[in-house]
């Protein structure tokens, strides 16, 4: 293989791993944002909360000699169960109907969450960079060589297919479901649905639960991809990862998908071709020109409804 056919190819690869890392978080904002119609600001740190539960369980299950697989299997299930709970906390006990009934609280509240959250785990972590060993060390799914040489590691392979089987997984919850009908019924119209006997208040705490666990993925992919968490990660994900919602189309599942791909190649292809010094200048920057062309975002209409969206 050429090196110019090994590059693009290596960067293509790349692509896929950072809109693997995007996607779940960016389909949450977009769950989230489909039945509320407000902006919660909060998932990042709620992915770095499961980036904690992921690394504790990795030395946990290490020091009793697991295998790597069954590793990353436990810290996956831990920081899902985990985010899950913590999801139906924030529904039940956090974001209630005064603070839903006005934006600016609601947003407020979020921001006040995510201090909370980040606090709360630098404390803890007293303030340090929390490291745990690599898993599937030197171990490639597939290596070619050439002028220039590709490889995909296991880790990210595992880490790819996890992010696509938990967005099958919430497909196939949103559209077979009683919870996906509810949810849709829920976007189209809250007064119409809890007119209908839909439980709206069960509708919400689901959707967080929900939310927070596909949030959950990206901070498992985060911790053990790169082997290691700290407190501080969730603000710039958190934020990337609410643009690419917002750009795809606000409310939008597919948009969230489509937003999350592009700013992934933006990252991709700005590192490739330019440096990685003013890589999340140039993804912002390109992100708010999107916005300025285009308000109401990539995938449909700005008053479309989350049920034709879907």
């Amino acid at each position: 293989m050429s090196r110019d056919a090994g590059y693009w190819l290596q960067q293509t690869l790349n692509l896929i791993q950072v809109a693997s890392f995007y996607a779940p978080l960016a389909v949450a904002f977009a769950l989230l944002q489909g039945i509320t119609r407000r902006i919660f600001l909060s998932f990042g740190d709620i992915a770095m909360f499961g980036s904690f539960a992921a690394i504790y369980t990795c030395f946990a299950a290490q020091l009793r000699g697991e295998s790597d697989w069954m590793v990353a299997l436990y810290s996956l299930l831990l920081a899902v169960a985990c985010n899950a709970a913590l999801g139906v906390a924030i529904a039940r006990g956090v974001m209630g109907k005064s603070l839903l009934a006005n934006a600016q609280s609601f947003m407020i509240a979020s921001i006040g969450l995510s201090i909370m959250l980040r606090e709360l785990m630098r404390i803890q972590s007293g303030s340090q960079n929390i490291w745990v060993p690599p898993l599937f060390q030197s171990l490639n799914v597939f290596e070619i060589e050439g002028e220039f040489t590709v490889r995909l590691p296991l880790m990210t392979a595992l880490a790819i297919l996890v992010s696509i089987l938990g967005l099958i997984a919430t497909a196939a919850i949103m559209k077979w479901t009683r919870f996906g009908r509810s949810w849709r019924a829920c976007a189209q119209s809250m007064k119409l649905a809890r007119l209908c006997g839909i439980n709206s208040e069960a509708v919400m705490a689901m959707t967080f639960a929900v939310a927070a666990s596909l949030s959950a993925i990206s901070g498992w992919t985060s911790a053990i991809s790169y082997g290691g968490t700290t407190f501080t990660i969730g603000l710039l994900m958190g934020f990337k990862a609410m643009f690419a919602s917002v750009v795809g189309g606000f409310g939008s599942v597919r948009g969230a998908l489509a937003g999350a791909v592009l700013i992934a190649a933006i990252e991709v292809l700005w590192s490739a071709l330019v440096s990685t010094t003013y890589r999340d200048v140039a993804v912002f920057g390109i992100i708010i020109a999107i916005l300025l062309l285009r308000p109401e975002g990539l995938v449909g209409l700005a008053d479309k409804r989350e049920s034709e969206a879907l």
